[in-house]
């Protein structure tokens, strides 16, 4: 999957960028999609606070359905990075009935573009 990132601090050693993108809950699963991020499992929430995550935000609309997430990553890689690893595997898994997914249960996303910022 690719990111649009916009890059916060040029420091390669500590470089931290804001990404967002979307994603869509099927319709009617928005509740248990927020009951289940309510519960997240505290090694999936360590796993991604030791990759650089920070202020990751869900957003949802109610009328399409679509979530948009925010993140800031410091690092090269993303929570959508992670796939590789076994619990974001099992996350998908557990995910994968309340949402559009690909064929290896990772979240249908689709990279958003930063137009404008201010600080």
């Amino acid at each position: 999957m690719s990111y649009f990132p916009v890059i916060l601090n040029s420091n390669q050693s500590n470089m931290i960028k804001r990404v967002a993108f979307k994603m869509k809950v099927n319709p009617g699963a928005i509740e248990a999609y927020k009951e289940r991020h309510e519960k997240l499992w505290p090694e999936l929430h360590r796993l991604l606070k030791d990759a650089g995550i920070s202020e990751y935000s869900i957003f949802y609309d109610e009328e399409t359905h679509i979530l948009f997430a925010f993140q800031k990553q410091e690092g090269n890689e993303g929570s959508q990075d992670l796939g590789k690893t076994d619990i974001v595997k099992l996350w998908w898994k557990y995910m994968a009935d309340l949402m559009e997914t690909n064929p290896d249960n990772s979240p249908l996303t689709t990279p958003l573009t930063e137009v404008f910022y201010m600080e």
